[in-house]
């Protein structure tokens, strides 16, 4: 007993002293790190506009990333969102295969004009697959076409339909999970979404129109304020494969990030807090 004693205070002691060395480490860093000016603390003589502000405040540190651990973040959305008691239309299944990637790299081109002519919904199929389609699974956990900060796959993918054969006009939801569309609004909303999008007409004109969404705390509850940099860098990556699977089959493409936030998230249906549109993804025939 007096020896199992001993250990039990020697173990304990050993624990104190590594808890207490790595204290001091993390004191010794934040105090570092305080003392270094900041290039765009007011000190230096700079006032910082909302863009250098949310760069600014999004950057890393080693006093953030540390600070980071201790601050509360907030709780974690549910992976995937659904409509459950909407109409749906199962997509046939993705099974495309066009030119070489080489060759969709190659001709690569924003394209701001189209025939008029529908898209099949085989098309549709496709280019939503190689936007946010689920190609296998790691740990049970699916993986994605595009790459994600953690795979917790913020993006939301909405179509405004206009031009697909089979389909009628309206606003719908990719479901990942099914691989299929959800409707969320019948309805034409060409002239809605051109209006809220600047007058651009090619997002009338296009066949259809993805409205890429985030919903921010499916990175935030992890990575904190930096979570908002890993969706925007995620909404790019999505948007390069429909280029490029919209070359390949032969369609027109344009991505679009001028337009008016509120208006677009009102015309989808969500708050612009806890969801908020990101970016824009025109397509049509030529």
């Amino acid at each position: 007993m007096y020896h199992y004693h001993k250990f039990f205070k020697n173990d304990m002691q050993m624990y104190l002293n590594i808890r207490a060395v790595s204290l001091s480490i993390v004191a010794f860093v934040l105090l570092a790190s305080s003392l270094r000016p900041s290039a765009y603390s007011k000190e230096a003589g700079k006032e910082l506009s909302p863009g250098e502000r949310f760069h600014h405040e999004t950057s890393l540190t080693w006093r953030g990333v540390i600070g980071d651990i201790f601050r509360s973040k907030p709780k974690k959305p549910p992976q995937y969102k659904n409509y459950p008691d909407s109409k749906i239309i199962k997509l046939p299944k993705p099974a495309y295969h066009g030119i070489t990637l080489e060759e969709s790299i190659e001709k690569r081109r924003s394209v701001r004009n189209y025939s008029g002519k529908l898209i099949t919904l085989s098309q549709l199929s496709q280019l939503l697959f190689s936007a946010q389609g689920i190609t296998g699974k790691l740990y049970d956990q699916p993986l994605r076409t595009a790459p994600s900060a953690g795979a917790l796959y913020p993006i939301e993918i909405y179509v405004i339909a206009n031009d697909v054969e089979g389909m009628t006009c309206g606003i719908y939801h990719y479901a990942v999970l099914n691989h299929s569309l959800e409707l969320v609004k019948s309805g034409d909303f060409r002239k809605e979404i051109t209006a809220a999008g600047l007058e651009q007409e090619m997002l009338g004109d296009a066949d259809v129109t993805f409205v890429l969404s985030a919903i921010f705390d499916r990175v935030r509850h992890k990575y904190g304020e930096r979570g908002f940099r890993y969706a925007y860098i995620e909404a790019g990556h999505i948007s390069q494969n429909i280029y490029l699977q919209a070359v390949s089959l032969g369609l027109g493409s344009v991505s679009i990030g001028a337009f008016l936030d509120e208006e677009i998230n009102k015309l989808i249906g969500i708050d612009g807090q806890n969801e908020a549109v990101i970016y824009l993804h025109a397509i049509g025939t030529l």
